[in-house]
């Protein structure tokens, strides 16, 4: 292993050199059906190595179902019936507030849907406003109330991170002894530029509308925020910031960042056709190396991890200062995407690395307004930073999967490998003395933000789904979800409102819906589990029911059902004057049964990536969940000045609660048998036999039409 005395060539030159040389080795349980959006796609949900992309082109045959088939036919967002909301509201309540407050409560619920009272005129009105609106009652509320109209800063309080796996072709080597801080690497690179490349092939598929629509069961799901996965940005705003989307965009340009500089770089040729991967690492290399010899423009990028009225103030002062800026601001806003390559690299340990993908440990060399933001670190570890307003973490896990399935990349088919692209452009800013000490003061800001956020990852092969469904004979999710209370109570001696995201794209323009996890039953359960005067019938009677209740809710609120976008509506139909009168929306209960200081996520199977976000509160934990066959994975995290909160004990507290709920049912050697971990380990080792000869398969079919496309092309030659 060793160092190249000239880690850059020079710029846009066809040979490509290393930046720093070593030695190569050679080579959400969600709503809808992931594994059959990958199975038609050609990919298997499993896949981590595919040998190339071509295989998603079978999609193309006639009459197969495009991506945006079902949109007209998909249902509207229904408003539920006040009575609806006030039973389930006050049943969520319950469990959390004191016999008094209770009552309190439920005298202002019964004042609420009253005849003639508050709550009539409100629904009366949200009826109205969803007569007006082409998609959806809640579209604009959610919005604005969740993401465009939130001050905080995005850095630890908005985005969400994911750490993809290691591709098969990830040099052991390099990942033991990271390059020196301040050089990128030749493998960081290449796979950047497979990262790079990936995206764009499942950018033409979702052009085409090659992507099958999804399902759950029979039901279409709303494919509405995949049109969202390309050319969006958050742009900040005075009072509420602006969602700037293009579908299908023709940007033929992404934003690359290395040492807080920002390249607009060309990926597409000037007709937004596809180009070699050696075409796009040449424009990578080429902006290494100007990110090496030129002076160093002020850290523009770190305003992006401002408080919102901060960067409103900023960006408005940077546009006025010069017409540059503006075109600056204009080629951000329309790229396809942002692609991070960081000059440093993390232990090779997910509870480090991760942090990477999270915040950086300060914000740094990252545009947080992007939709989605590749990171790739020096040592080659990647993930994805997202922007939360554009989509549910759902729907761009989806282009992660495929990405991360189709690595190391391939040519795509259509690739013209003799097209030189333009130059990549540094985008340099016009600032003043303000600029310049924001910039300052966000830099140690951000830092603050940073470090106050304790974040950890639990990896667990107990068990996974396979034994809850076999043994514990239950939904996984509702598992798990009992698992967190039961650890959270542990933890802290009592209850929280629990925030469990549920997907509503069963709906036109359907979003997400909070399950209120916490209910009566639930906190019966977590309350009796370790005590010893109650009987392990009893408990297992207990669990049954927190199961049932907790998988009912679950349906109710997927169905439109819920309880808080419903809130959310009718309090968005508030007269200024109605907020100042006593009603449920300023009720004490209405305050404890919003404070989740458990915001849940599952992102199922978690097989290629770990995902997750920050806490909600400022007591809470932000926690993400994957179940897989026989492993799960948490990413847990909170605030370090909570007195409370701690997500290093909770990860201890979840992993000795996985095991103690092993009590409550038989042993596995009573279902499976005994000798069963040896079938489980065969019936692994057989799905991987059988997952490579699929490759094999799919690597057949994928050289035989491009040797077709050849030919068809007038490329190919007869023996």
């Amino acid at each position: 292993m060793h160092y190249s005395n000239t880690p850059f060539v020079q710029p846009f030159s066809k040979k490509v050199r290393p930046l720093w040389r070593l030695s190569l080795p050679l080579p959400l349980s969600m709503s809808f059906l992931l594994t059959d959006f990958l199975t038609v796609c050609g990919i298997l949900s499993t896949r981590v190595h595919n040998a190339s992309l071509q295989t998603q082109l079978r999609l193309n045959s006639t009459g197969a179902p495009r991506t945006f088939d079902n949109h007209e036919k998909l249902p509207r967002l229904p408003i539920p019936s006040l009575q609806n909301l006030a039973d389930k509201y006050l049943s969520s309540c319950k469990p959390l507030l004191s016999s008094e407050l209770f009552s309190e409560s439920e005298t202002r619920v019964k004042e609420f849907i009253a005849p003639n009272g508050l709550g009539e005129r409100l629904q009366e009105r949200l009826i109205e406003h969803d007569l007006k609106e082409p998609n959806s009652w809640l579209e604009g509320f959610w919005l604005k109330a969740a993401y465009l109209g939130w001050r905080e800063s995005l850095l630890t309080n908005s985005n969400w991170w994911c750490l993809f796996v290691k591709p098969p072709n990830q040099p052991v080597d390099l990942l033991k002894k990271h390059p020196p801080s301040g050089v990128l690497s030749s493998f960081q690179i290449q796979r950047a530029a497979g990262i790079i490349s990936n995206a764009l092939t499942f950018k033409d598929l979702l052009d085409s509308q090659q992507i099958p629509p999804e399902y759950s069961g029979s039901t279409p799901l709303c494919m509405n925020q995949y049109r969202n996965l390309f050319s969006t940005t958050r742009v900040p705003g005075k009072y509420e910031d602006l969602l700037i989307s293009k579908h299908p965009s023709r940007s033929t340009h992404i934003i690359v960042l290395t040492k807080d500089q920002i390249y607009k770089v060309e990926v597409l040729d000037k007709n937004g056709s596809r180009v070699s991967l050696k075409e796009i690492e040449r424009q990578l290399y080429a902006v290494g190396q100007s990110s090496l010899e030129a002076a160093p423009q002020p850290a523009v990028c770190i305003l992006t991890a401002a408080h919102r009225d901060v960067w409103f103030k900023a960006y408005s002062k940077l546009c006025s200062l010069s017409s540059t800026n503006q075109d600056n601001f204009k080629a951000i806003n329309e790229a396809l995407f942002a692609v991070s390559l960081d000059d440093h690299a993390s232990f090779h340990n997910v509870n480090a690395s991760h942090l990477q993908m999270f915040h950086n440990r300060g914000g740094r060399n990252r545009w947080f307004d992007k939709a989605i933001s590749f990171i790739i670190s020096s040592s080659g570890q990647a993930g994805v930073n997202g922007e939360h307003a554009s989509a549910d973490a759902v729907v761009p896990g989806n282009l992660i999967r495929f990405i991360v399935s189709h690595e190391p990349a391939t040519d795509p088919v259509n690739a013209n490998t003799t097209t030189q692209l333009p130059a990549p452009q540094r985008l340099d800013w016009t600032i003043d003395d303000e600029i310049q000490q924001c910039i300052s003061t966000e830099i140690q800001l951000a830092k603050t933000m940073s470090a106050s956020i304790d974040s950890c990852l639990l990896h667990t092969d107990v068990y996974g789904s396979r034994f809850i469904k076999e043994v514990a004979k239950t939904s996984p999710d509702a598992y798990i979800q009992l698992v967190l209370q039961l650890s959270y109570y542990r933890q802290s001696g009592s209850v929280s409102a629990v925030y469990e995201t549920v997907s509503t794209r069963g709906f036109k323009h359907g979003r997400t819906e909070t399950v209120r996890s916490m209910s009566a039953e639930t906190r019966a359960f977590v309350e009796a589990f370790d005590d010893d005067n109650i009987l392990y019938d009893d408990k297992r009677d207990l669990f049954s029911k927190a199961i049932a209740t907790q998988t009912s809710y679950m349906k109710q609120a997927a169905n439109g059902q819920g309880i808080d976008r419903h809130l959310l509506g009718l309090q968005s139909m508030l007269t200024d004057e109605e907020k100042t009168q006593p009603s449920i929306f300023n009720d004490a209960g209405f305050s404890v049964s919003q404070t989740f200081n458990l915001s849940t996520s599952n992102m199922s199977p978690g097989d290629l990536f770990y995902g997750g976000f920050g806490p909600a509160t400022s007591d809470g934990y932000g926690i993400n969940y994957a179940i897989d066959t026989d492993e799960i994975k948490f990413s847990i995290s909170s605030r370090n000045s909570s007195r409370t909160a701690n997500a290093f004990k909770l990860r201890s507290t979840i992993t000795r609660t996985l095991v103690d709920m092993l009590i409550l049912f038989p042993k596995r050697t009573e279902v499976w048998g005994y000798g069963w971990l040896e079938k489980h380990k065969k019936e692994k080792k057989d799905a991987n036999i059988f997952k490579k000869m699929q490759e094999l398969s799919n690597t057949y079919r994928s050289n035989q039409k491009v040797i077709a496309a050849r030919y068809k092309n007038g490329l190919g030659k007869q023996n």
